[in-house]
């Protein structure tokens, strides 16, 4: 069946998002026709938002409407310590948790030699003047374990030799190879709580 040139671009657009297939694409979009106004209103005002209003926070590398997120603009916050994470969707997860409350660095990547990914290519430098210039006492890695989660860990550890911090790595209640998207509340807090230290920099 051919539908209407509208409808067929919405079907296309739906088609775009991650596990959408042909089928729930036009199911999503026959749905859509039954919304109220008031609701499409929104949802066009929404996303044409996500691309005006959402930028990265000038110092976590985070996803914010403001130059500085709410986490490091935070006076509740910890400010000593620092989880450094993959993307921004990583820091969502940790918040969901509630029981982490520190700062965040979001590396916008991991370290793959074999896709061309080298340190330069993701978001360190600011990590490392980060800690030479605020009171940093910890930093929490908490990257999957998998063989790029592994090889940034241990690229981070040897950047951060002779600084006085602490460097942590969330233990390995998180399975080996295990996309962080898919592990599950608990296992995360536990993994954060139980976290081995790599190397201890700080003076006595």
């Amino acid at each position: 069946m051919i539908y209407p040139e509208t409808i067929n671009n919405l079907i296309e657009c739906y088609k775009k998002l991650p596990g959408i297939g042909e089928k729930t694409a036009e199911r999503m979009a026959l749905y859509s026709l039954e919304l109220d106004q008031e609701i499409i209103d929104l949802f066009v005002q929404s996303l044409t938002n996500l691309k005006t209003k959402i930028k990265r926070c000038k110092i976590c590398n985070n996803l914010s409407q403001d130059d500085i997120c709410s986490i490091c603009a935070s006076d509740g916050r910890d400010h000593n310590v620092i989880c450094v994470v993959e993307e921004p969707k990583n820091v969502f997860q940790f918040e969901k948790i509630g029981s982490y409350r520190g700062l965040y660095h979001v590396l916008d990547g991991l370290i793959s030699p074999l896709e061309n990914i080298n340190p330069e290519d993701i978001n360190l430098d600011s990590l490392i003047k980060r800690i030479d210039e605020e009171s940093i006492k910890e930093v929490i890695i908490a990257v999957k374990p998998s063989v790029e989660g592994e090889t940034t860990a241990l690229y981070i550890s040897k950047i951060l030799e002779g600084k006085k911090v602490t460097i942590s790595k969330i233990a390995h209640g998180v399975p080996l190879g295990a996309d962080m998207d898919y592990v599950d509340a608990l296992t995360l807090e536990m993994a954060l709580e139980e976290r081995k230290n790599i190397t201890s920099n700080s003076e006595e």
